[in-house]
């Protein structure tokens, strides 16, 4: 696991020095303390310079030190991540004639280079961000893994390329200003993350999950390599598509419990971390390392099924109980963002991976198992929506919907009233505009009143829903729950999720694994009738019938809490301070924004 950055310059006004990588090298120590690397080759046309910062997981020798090269100084690596079936790969490479002077996975994907072109990313299973310079073709050639699991950010401009794993990194190029991408504040307040491909910044680009970039004699070129189809369904009884789940699933943990550095394992008590400790218990000669974050207030804390696992697997187990004063990490956290980041989740994220990082150097997690077995309120909502429109108007806007009105809104945003509300507020919209009301951070009624008249004239009309519309076509109505995972998938999962565990793990110098983002196990998944992840409104249908004989029954059927946070209580009370300070700071409505009287 590590930090990658460099730079290829057509520009005569550019010079890439030594200090200047060394620069956005240091900006990602915390990526990758273990040691560094820099290579630079200034006589060419263009000039290039990559740099290298490492977390020492796989192969610990000085042979594995990146940049790397092959055997002939032609094709130079750098290299976030890790590849699960490398050792497979290395077999079928040796046979061919491939000489290996490491154990790295890295080295590997200069021989699969060498041997299938760009092709080589389709055959490299596990979470990459890396970059290859071909001096042969002068060719650049950036790629991303298929769900987003690696950052991998970018900037073209003035004939010099940049790219880099972290926003601070990329800016210590000297070549991006910090000119803000206007249409990305509608965007961010209506998310809670900017998504990809865009940024908090004019400039700066993200690379998108499952493709490659091209940079040849200026030209860039950005193309997908892999993409789910969630209509190419196969003929299977459920019955054996939960064997053959158990199977991949058995397989996406054992592979990544390979390491030549201790690992635990993330476990809230969720029906996809015990499964993953389960698994992991199965495997591990050892005892399991687990480690689970709390909070005083009893709406949000889960160390009680968190407990249930550990005592079932017999696990060492940590607990960390966060407090109000955990806030004195934001000024780290927004450094390590980079750009506008609302999940307050990241918050016990990151204090999860700080306790971790203090026993073990790769923990295991299990995010994805929402967006891949349908484990969302909001899908089985989907489902209502349609029941709740066959009812008469004048039965819900004479009765329903004036009876849930007059009862008083919660100070939980995830209690049931507010649920209800919000669920009939937009339930006979369009499912499009209906699932992004659902899915909002602040809906369009509270923007509207959100910003100030210069910057809602300044700024042309951003409609968000632009990065949901590609996921929703004229099947939708029979494709319902496909619809929703597919979008979450693609939207949610890799700017949201993905962002907050990688730079909340990397920001400790841990790394995370995700054997649910294993993505054999995703196409198969993805293949199976959407009636198997999600029948009779029982969420994760499948996934239950998969682990009902690994995980207690009462931590598979309890309601799902997700990753909360009580700050909105924190703000209103201990903290009311800082944000009043904050946000009424002159230098905050001085940007104009914001209503100041809203």
């Amino acid at each position: 696991m590590c930090g990658i950055c460099g730079i290829i310059n057509y520009s005569k006004n550019y010079k890439i020095t030594e200090p200047l990588i060394n620069d956005m090298c240091l900006k990602m120590v915390h990526r990758g303390p273990d040691e560094g690397g820099i290579f630079i080759k200034n006589v060419a046309d263009p000039a290039v310079g990559l740099g290298h910062r490492r977390l020492k997981i796989i192969d610990l020798s000085e042979a594995a030190r990146q940049p790397m090269v092959n055997e002939d100084k032609t094709i130079w690596i750098v290299f976030n991540g890790e590849i699960y079936n490398f050792y497979e790969l290395r077999k079928a490479l040796e046979d061919k004639g491939h000489k290996f002077s490491s154990h790295s996975d890295t080295e590997v994907i200069i021989h699969l280079y060498e041997e299938e072109g760009m092709d080589c990313v389709k055959k490299l299973r596990g979470m990459f961000a890396f970059a290859i310079w071909d001096s042969r073709d002068k060719l650049l050639f950036l790629a991303r893994d298929r769900v987003g699991k690696k950052p991998l950010l970018y900037s073209y401009k003035n004939g010099v390329f940049c790219f880099a794993s972290e926003f601070t990194a990329l800016i210590a190029s000297g070549n991006i200003s910090k000119e803000i991408n206007f249409k990305a504040i509608p965007d961010y307040m209506t998310f809670g993350y900017v998504p990809a491909p865009e940024s908090i910044y004019r400039d700066i680009y993200k690379l998108l999950p499952g493709h490659i970039l091209t940079l040849r004699s200026g030209e860039l070129k950005i193309q997908r390599y892999w993409q789910l189809d969630y209509e190419a369904k196969i003929n299977i009884s459920f019955q054996d598509a939960v064997e053959r789940v158990k199977e991949l699933l058995d397989e996406a943990v054992k592979i990544r419990l390979h390491s030549d550095v201790p690992l635990g394992a993330f476990l809230s008590g969720g029906i996809d971390s015990s499964a993953v400790v389960g698994l992991m218990h199965k495997f591990s000669s050892g005892r399991v390392k687990t480690f689970s974050i709390g909070f005083d207030d009893k709406n949000f804390n889960e160390l009680y099924y968190a407990r249930i696992i550990a005592r079932r697997f017999n696990t060492e187990h940590h607990e960390f109980v966060v407090t109000p004063n955990a806030l004195k990490i934001l000024p780290e956290l927004v450094e390590r963002y980079g750009e506008p980041y609302a999940d307050s989740s990241c918050i016990p994220t990151y204090y999860v991976a700080n306790m971790t990082r203090q026993y073990v150097t790769v923990a295991l997690n299990g995010d994805g198992g929402d967006e891949l077995f349908a484990g969302y309120e909001r899908y089985r909502a989907a489902y209502l929506a349609r029941w709740y429109n066959r009812i008469p108007v004048f039965l819900r806007d004479a009765l329903i919907e004036p009876l849930v009105n007059i009862i008083p809104r919660s100070k939980y945003s995830k209690n049931k009233i507010n649920r209800i509300k919000r669920f009939l507020k937009n339930a006979n919209l369009p499912l499009s505009k209906r699932y992004l009301q659902w899915s909002a951070f602040c809906d369009t009624d509270f923007q509207d009143k959100l910003y100030s008249w210069e910057f809602l004239n300044s700024v042309p009309s951003v409609d968000s829903g632009r990065f949901f519309l590609p996921f929703f076509n004229k099947r939708e109505r029979s494709q319902l729950i496909d619809t929703l995972l597919n979008l979450d998938t693609n939207t949610y999962l890799p700017n949201d999720l993905l962002v907050k565990v990688d730079i909340a793990a990397m920001a400790n110098s841990l790394e995370a694994r995700s054997p649910f983002l294993d993505h054999r196990l995703i196409e198969f998944v993805v293949s199976l009738k959407a009636d198997y992840k999600m029948r009779w409104l029982i969420k994760k249908y499948l996934l239950k019938k998969v682990i009902k004989n690994i995980v207690p029954r009462k931590n598979i059927y309890r309601s799902k809490m997700g990753f909360g946070v009580p700050i909105g209580s924190w703000l209103r009370n201990q903290l009311k301070g800082l944000l009043t300070d904050t946000l009424l700071s002159s230098r905050s409505l001085g940007r104009g924004y914001f209503n100041p009287e809203f």
